[in-house]
């Protein structure tokens, strides 16, 4: 059973212990009933405390049962908050650690509450494309007001108890207990054992002074900051309900909302992100409990923008670095470029200075390899060249001590052969970061053909220490995110040659919901990186077919912000971009080059030619086993690439719209004479989903 029962004298104290978190799945919700019967017919017992085992009070619904039957079956959570709501005996919650969604909506339902301080208190439902559903719209704004409510359901995000305790006229919280909590609880159930009629908080009013200037008000916010979220106005709409209706008529349009948005894509689309992260840290043939080796030590050879990017991120998570560079005057340029971060992060209120401080007293720098043949874990950070990446990991094999591991930040490079510049390419492994890597979530973990099981445990760990997701991919030219980010790309190039400019395929690409289009992603990643990689890839694969438009904006000197100039014009210290009429009379100019006339393309096209490209690579990297599930592949482009969230990444959305459809479109852009037939031929893995009416999921 996940709920335990025992007493204490005249007090019954019901212990969720469900880990991690005392989810609210079937078996603790009738353990939880129970409970209460149990202790209602025992003549001794006065009241009851419920209280969370280990590290929570309860974190809310069993994410083992999302979305099942299962979650729904009886008792569901609105029944077990209903017969605690009624029970003959007054009911204590006993809030300690994580009081989160379905967690916070039982203890709504309890008659009293005493909270540990430092308890996290949080509605998270809106993250996953939902309200509350169990009357968490209706019972929160009673409790602490209209306003404070509203506030942490729409935003979804946790709130320290003693902050809410000390809100006027609060009743969420009858007392803080700053000692142990248990022992304090059930001395308060004895004092409330024999008040009567018992407290409920339906039975409070939900008041504002302004209630139709609020909504609107708070609307019109939640319309500009969530516009292609759905989740959030409905919050709105349900905090409103509470302040309007009648309780029970609050509750019943609170369950119509939840169960509408549940069918939503874009819920879909965010429980698939929310599972999906989840499924990315597990490796099937690495079993969770491999020992990890210990990282105390970090060094980093290169103190450019990754190398010092990458820094950062261990320097927060109070690791030591060493950095390393070949010259004194890199490495001052480095160091300066992290400080500069850090001071802004101190200026916006972000950072205290003594934890800047800190940070910084825990970087070294070094000019010479011996200083760092202690570190645990060594991150390559130079230029993208396999020779400069050879004569480091040499280096590297010859100083740093054994069992030590050596991570490569390569992006496209072949691992397998970074390993082999080693005699040690079990410990090798690449750890591609993304820039700014200071900032952007995504780690792809390169596994190679003889990197070790515990140092793949010890990266994946590593990386939820330091804040990433972490994926792992198999080696193959750029991986899982640049392998089909090129394909992407190429169709972007290919468009320009038929007849769009570079700001309509940008338009197109960002009203589906990219960050940016991909003419403004090579301009801010400079346009010069990605020449240096098709100069490679000319010569690689000689088959591949490429607009030259880019190539040629290279050799115009326009490689983007960094000059001021690239596909777009820029302003000094500006990052606007302006159409350019230079860039567009050079694609003009190109495309009567190769006879082309220029034709009418649709934001439509735009949008399925540049998606679909990604979806039928991202096949093939499935099929070919380089990423291990569709998810992976999800969790690359959501936290790498700017994919939008709303729509769940590019395998979910491919799933939404219908893998049929997609490769019936696929097969109308095989019919354009300018575009590469053999590229839009779908995947042998799509096109058999396809055909038998299956999804990537």
């Amino acid at each position: 059973m996940s709920a335990s029962y025992e007493r204490h004298g005249d007090v019954a104290v019901i212990t969720l212990n469900n880990p991690p978190v005392n989810g609210l799945g079937y078996d603790t919700r009738k353990g939880l009933t129970d409970g209460i019967a149990r202790a209602e017919d025992d003549a001794e017992v006065r009241a009851i405390v419920i209280t969370g085992a280990g590290r929570a009070f309860s974190g809310g619904a069993d994410i083992r049962e999302f979305g099942s039957p299962k979650a729904l079956q009886e008792p569901n959570l609105l029944s077990v908050i209903g017969r605690v709501e009624n029970s003959a005996k007054p009911v204590v919650a006993a809030i300690h650690s994580v009081c989160m969604g379905g967690g916070l909506e039982l203890a709504l339902g309890c008659h009293y509450r005493v909270a540990a301080p430092g308890t996290q208190v949080a509605l998270p439902e809106v993250k996953l494309g939902l309200v509350p559903g169990a009357g968490g719209t209706q019972r929160l704004p009673r409790a602490i007001g209209v306003e404070t409510a509203l506030n942490m359901i729409v935003s979804g995000e946790p709130v320290k108890s003693e902050l809410l305790a000390a809100a006027p006229g609060q009743k969420l919280f009858d007392r803080i207990i700053d000692g142990e909590l248990l022992p304090a609880a059930i001395a308060f159930a004895r004092e409330v054992a024999d008040v009567r009629p018992l407290p409920l908080v339906r039975h409070l009013k939900a008041e504002h002074a302004n209630p139709d200037g609020y909504f609107q008000f708070a609307r019109n916010t939640v319309g500009a900051v969530a516009k292609n979220f759905p989740a959030p106005a409905k919050c709105v709409d349900c905090v409103e309900a509470a302040v309007q209706k009648k309780f029970d008529d609050g509750m019943l349009f609170e369950r119509e909302q939840f169960a509408a948005l549940m069918m939503t894509p874009e819920s879909k689309a965010l429980r698939h992100a929310f599972f999906a992260e989840r499924a990315a840290s597990k490796i099937p043939d690495v079993p969770e409990d491999t020992a990890v080796r210990p990282i105390a030590k970090v060094a980093v050879i290169g103190a450019g923008t990754m190398g010092g990017g990458i820094s950062m991120n261990f320097l927060n998570a109070g690791i030591p670095v060493t950095i390393i560079e070949m010259k004194q005057e890199a490495l001052d340029r480095g160091i300066g470029v992290i400080r500069k971060n850090y001071e802004a992060q101190v200026k916006k209120g972000k950072l205290k200075q003594d934890k800047y401080e800190q940070r910084m007293a825990l970087l070294s720098t070094t000019l010479s390899y011996d200083d760092i043949k202690d570190a645990d874990l060594v991150i390559e950070a130079v230029f993208e060249d396999l020779g400069v990446k050879e004569q480091v990991f040499k280096t590297l094999d010859e100083v740093m001590k054994p069992g030590a591991i050596l991570a490569s930040n390569t992006s496209t490079l072949d691992v397998n052969k970074i390993a082999g510049f080693t005699r040690r390419p079990e410990d090798v492994v690449g750890m591609h970061f993304f820039s700014p890597a200071n900032v952007m979530k995504l780690l792809e973990v390169i596994r190679g053909e003889k990197t070790a099981k515990d140092v793949l445990a010890t990266v994946m760990q590593l990386a939820k220490k330091i804040k990433k997701t972490a994926v792992v991919s198999g080696v193959c030219d750029g991986f899982i995110g640049n392998r089909m980010l090129e394909q992407y790309s190429r169709q972007a190039g290919f468009l320009l040659e038929e007849g769009a400019t570079p700001e309509q395929v940008d338009k197109a690409a960002e009203r589906f919901g990219f960050a940016m289009g991909p003419f403004r992603v090579g301009d801010l990643a400079g346009n010069d990186v990605g020449w240096y990689i098709r100069k490679r890839r000319y010569q690689e694969k000689p088959h591949m077919r490429y607009s030259k438009t880019a190539d040629l904006l290279c050799e115009m000197g326009r490689f983007g912000q960094k000059t001021g100039a690239g596909w777009y014009d820029y302003k000094p210290g500006k990052r606007d971009p302006i159409p350019s009429p230079l860039v567009n009379e050079m694609i003009e100019k190109h495309r009567a080059e190769l006879g082309l006339q220029a034709r009418r393309i649709s934001d439509d096209e735009i949008v399925g030619r540049l998606v679909y490209a990604l979806v039928n690579e991202g096949a093939k990297i499935l099929e070919e086993g380089i990423a291990q599930r569709a998810s992976d592949i999800d969790m690359v482009y959501l936290t790498g690439y700017g994919f939008p969230l709303f729509r769940g990444g590019p395998m979910c959305y491919a799933d939404t719209v219908g893998l049929f459809n997609v490769v019936q479109a696929m097969k109308r852009f095989q019919k354009n004479p300018h575009d590469d037939a053999q590229f839009w031929e779908p995947a042998p893995l799509l096109a058999r989903l396809a055909e038998e009416g299956k999804t990537f999921s």
